[in-house]
């Protein structure tokens, strides 16, 4: 039984001499002669359902909230920050810093945005080819916590005064989001590859019942989870727009800072835990170096694996560093890239929260509360709706025959974000036709409830459940186990070409253009949604066989004898 199992490891772990035995979970790790494959009868006739999740998944999901938790927390407060004037005294009815106005501040929020999901290439670089996810993971964190102090300080009341908060603004913008790219290229990849069966099996419950236990669902739960850790941290907003608004600026930013701490403190304690998969080093070259190939020999990609280069063309054989599987991951990797070019216009929509959104709602009857603590209906549905997908909705379409695999999610995900700006609209427009400033507020409130908003969070919020984590799974399940950081973060990089987009609309985003501004998104959005399905839908009939390209042991170096007796030697059996 113990050799069935090293074999077993080997096939589903390429690096698995670098785990240690706590790390190596049998019940994940493979499947004996109790849980057969499935067959073609057993796949149109059996539900799907998620395998247990791994404990040290937890583990990163919980570094994963502490760090949204900093997140969410600072820049919740960031438009009323730089758009407002500093007030006379607090509790403040409007709070403020800097008084750059609504322009400056949506340029700047989308700045930070911009920077933030940019700087996930380099964090990925950086853990694929040199560090690996956690000593990355590890090091950015440290560069995290030195900006949230000196955003903290200039934050401060005389640092107010004396013009200090807005250059103190801008360099701490660029360490923290320099620091969350590196956190957030490999932090969501980290979770997934705590996972470590890949293949499906046929599995009877207590019930009697039989069930395929599928990698597809359970990578679909695993990032609902993830994602669902995110909004509980992203609630911190709550808590520090209030503080912004009764005491200032400075223990709003302190509030988050001090969550950061624990968030270090998980990194380092559990580093035991965690299944890592070593950085392989010369990963980039290798792909250049095909890519080069692939243009002089005919037939493409399939045209470069080495089996059929010893074949067609063995003057060129000796040039493949690569092996055919790579060449396979390598071409499911582009597939996915083309998917992600429709991202921007989605995150366009979801970017209009945090900004556009938040405004919006300082023009309305906000009550007591800070028209900042709006954005946070977003975070309250999803985590009342992801367990409601993850444990009924998805689970009773895949019983009925329809798994919703990702084309179809990302579909349904455009088509409520474009909802959600159309609803907007229809409220902005409502917003100009109440007294007393009409379609001029300038920042002062009409009459008219903020409540009308909810749906747009609401709508935006099931977009996201939809689109946004379906598109972490499918970029952490298309990606060479080499490349899982620079594909996630390439999946990433998508919101920066949305908050270019988000440049290009600032000269609308004063009144009484925004009407026009949110009607364009929502057709543009929903044009989209159109395109995506029909151009890519049949994608989903090849995802089950598309995840079955993995590595196993035919593709390493050493046979299996000699990983074997590695493996002995490394674990002294």
């Amino acid at each position: 039984m113990e050799d069935e199992k090293k074999i077993d490891l080997i096939e589903t772990h390429p690096h698995f001499d670098d785990l240690t035995s706590d790390e190596i979970d049998p019940a994940t790790s493979y499947s004996d002669e109790s849980y057969p494959e499935p067959t073609e009868e057993e796949w149109k006739e059996l539900p799907e359902v998620a395998d247990t999740i791994p404990r040290a998944a937890f583990l990163v999901i919980l570094i994963e909230f502490c760090e949204r938790f900093t997140y969410y927390g600072l820049s919740g407060p960031f438009q009323n920050y730089i758009q407002h004037p500093d007030p006379l005294s607090y509790p403040a009815t409007q709070p403020g810093a800097m008084g750059k106005g609504q322009q400056t501040a949506t340029a700047l929020t989308t700045f930070f945005q911009f920077w933030c999901y940019i700087t996930p290439v380099f964090g990925a670089i950086v853990a694929d080819q040199f560090l690996g996810k956690y000593k990355t993971i590890l090091y950015f964190s440290i560069l995290y916590f030195i900006g949230l102090i000196i955003l903290t300080l200039t934050a401060i009341p005389p640092a107010i005064h004396s013009g200090a908060a807005f250059p103190g603004f801008i360099v701490a913008i660029i360490i923290i989001g320099l620091a969350t790219g590196g956190i957030k290229s490999n932090v969501s990849p980290l979770v997934a590859e705590q996972y470590q069966s890949k293949g499906a099996y046929v599995k009877t419950l207590k019930n009697g019942k039989r069930v395929i236990v599928t990698p597809q669902a359970t990578y679909q739960r695993i990032f609902n989870m993830f994602y669902w850790g995110i909004n509980i941290g992203s609630l911190s907003a709550i808590a520090t727009t209030e503080l912004e608004k009764n005491v200032g600026f400075w223990p709003a930013f302190v509030m988050p800072t001090l969550m950061f701490i624990p968030c270090i403190i998980v990194v380092i304690l559990g580093r035991k835990h965690y299944v890592q998969v070593p950085p392989r080093g010369s990963v980039f070259i290798e792909a250049g170096r095909l890519l080069m190939l692939r243009f002089k020999v005919k037939g493409g990609l399939e045209a470069c694996k080495p089996s059929n280069l010893a074949r067609e063309h063995p003057e060129l054989a000796h040039k493949a560093t690569w092996d055919d599987i790579f060449v396979d991951e390598l071409r499911r990797t582009f597939k996915a890239c083309i998917i992600f070019c429709w991202f921007p216009i989605y995150w366009l929509c979801y970017s209009q929260m945090s900004n556009n959104l938040v405004s919006m709602a300082g023009t309305m009857l906000t009550g007591n509360v800070p028209n900042d603590i709006m954005q946070n209906i977003d975070p309250i549905a999803l985590i009342i709706t992801i367990p409601l997908m993850d444990s009924i909705v998805y689970p009773a379409l895949r019983r009925v025959g329809i798994p919703m695999r990702p084309i179809a999610r990302i579909t349904c995900g455009f088509f409520f974000a474009s909802v959600a700006m159309g609803y907007t609209a229809g409220i902005q427009a409502k917003v100009y036709r109440t007294p007393p400033y009409y379609d001029h507020p300038n920042g002062r409130q009409n009459w008219i409830s903020a409540a009308y908003l909810i749906p747009s969070y609401v709508f935006t919020a099931i977009s996201e459940i939809f689109a946004a984590i379906t598109g972490m799974e499918y970029a952490y399940k298309k990606a060479p186990q080499s490349m899982k950081s620079i594909v996630m973060a390439l999946f990433l990089l998508t919101n920066c070409f949305a908050s270019i987009l988000a440049f290009a609309l600032v000269s609308v985003t004063v009144d009484p253009k925004l009407v026009w501004m949110y009607t364009g998104i929502s057709i543009a959005t929903f044009i989209c949604c159109i395109l995506f399905y029909v151009i890519h839908h049949k994608a989903d009939d090849k995802d089950v066989e598309e995840d079955a390209i993995q590595r196993d042991v035919t593709t390493q170096k050493l046979d299996d004898e000699e990983v074997v007796a590695e493996y002995e030697a490394e674990k002294n059996i």
